[in-house]
C-alpha cells in the first residue's frame, strides 16, 4: 500500500487537511497528517523536527511515499525531499505554494506584527530568497504537480499588492517552479484551497497517474 504525508501552511494546524486527508484514505492510501512548529522556527529547523516521523512512516510502507501539502507546506517539503529524500518517493502535489515566495511576505516582512506572528519560517517566504535558501529547497527532479488558486478573499492585497490572477496570498505565477511535471489553476482561495472538491480530486489523480485532468 502506499502512503501520503500531508503538510499544512504556515499558521495552520493538521486539522485544516483534514478533509483532503479522509479522501486519500477513502482512496486506498496511509496517511500521516503532521503538524509542525511553522511559527516557530525557520524552514531548516522544521525540516530537522520532520526528519524522523517521515523516515518512520516511509519505512512502514510497503509501497511508495507520496506527499501533499498547503501554502508553506510545499516548502517544507522540498527541503525534506533535498536533505533527506524518502527511498521510495512517489508523487508531490502541492496546493498554493509560494514556490518563488509572496509579494505579501515583501511587504510585511519588516513589520513587527508580522515577524512576531509568523515567525522566523515568515521571514524566508519573500521572493528575494536568497542562495542558502534555495540550497536548502533543493532543485525538483521528482514528480510534482502544483494546483494555484485565483479566487481571493482578501481584495485589498489581491488589487493592489500581488500580480493577477491570483489567490489573496501567492500569485499564479509564483506557485510555478522549473522542473514541475504539472500546473493547473483552480478557482479557489488560498485558505480554503485544500477543501476545494475539484482541488482533492485533481490531486488524487495526479497521485495515481503523475499528470492533473482536464
Amino acid at each position: 500500500m502506499d502512503g501520503v504525508i500531508l503538510l499544512h501552511g504556515i499558521a495552520r494546524r493538521s486539522a485544516s487537511l483534514r478533509q483532503m486527508e479522509h479522501a486519500l484514505g477513502k482512496a486506498g492510501y496511509r496517511t500521516l497528517n503532521l503538524d509542525y512548529p511553522s511559527r516557530d522556527k525557520g524552514l531548516r529547523e522544521i525540516t530537522a523536527h520532520l526528519r524522523e516521523p517521515i523516515a518512520a512512516f516511509g519505512e512502514s510502507l510497503e509501497g511508495r511515499l507520496h506527499i501533499v501539502t498547503h501554502s508553506m507546506g510545499g516548502l517544507v517539503a522540498r527541503a525534506c525531499i533535498a536533505s533527506h529524500r524518502p527511498e521510495r518517493l512517489g508523487h508531490v502535489v502541492m496546493l498554493a505554494p509560494p514556490n518563488e515566495g509572496s509579494e505579501i511576505a515583501d511587504l510585511l516582512r519588516g513589520n513587527a506584527l508580522y515577524r512576531a506572528f509568523f515567525g522566523p519560517a515568515g521571514g524566508e517566504l519573500t521572493t528575494m530568497q536568497p542562495a542558502e535558501l534555495r540550497d536548502l529547497l533543493g532543485t525538483i527532479d521528482y514528480p510534482l504537480g502544483v494546483i494555484a488558486g485565483d479566487r481571493t478573499l482578501y481584495p485589498v492585497e489581491s488589487l493592489l499588492i500581488l500580480p493577477r490572477p491570483n489567490d489573496g496570498r501567492v500569485s499564479v505565477e509564483r506557485t510555478r517552479i522549473a522542473g514541475m511535471s504539472d500546473h493547473i489553476t483552480l478557482h479557489a482561495s488560498h485558505p480554503l484551497i485544500m477543501r476545494h472538491q475539484a482541488a482533492i480530486e485533481q490531486t488524487l489523480h495526479f497521485l495515481r497517474h503523475g499528470h492533473f485532468t482536464r
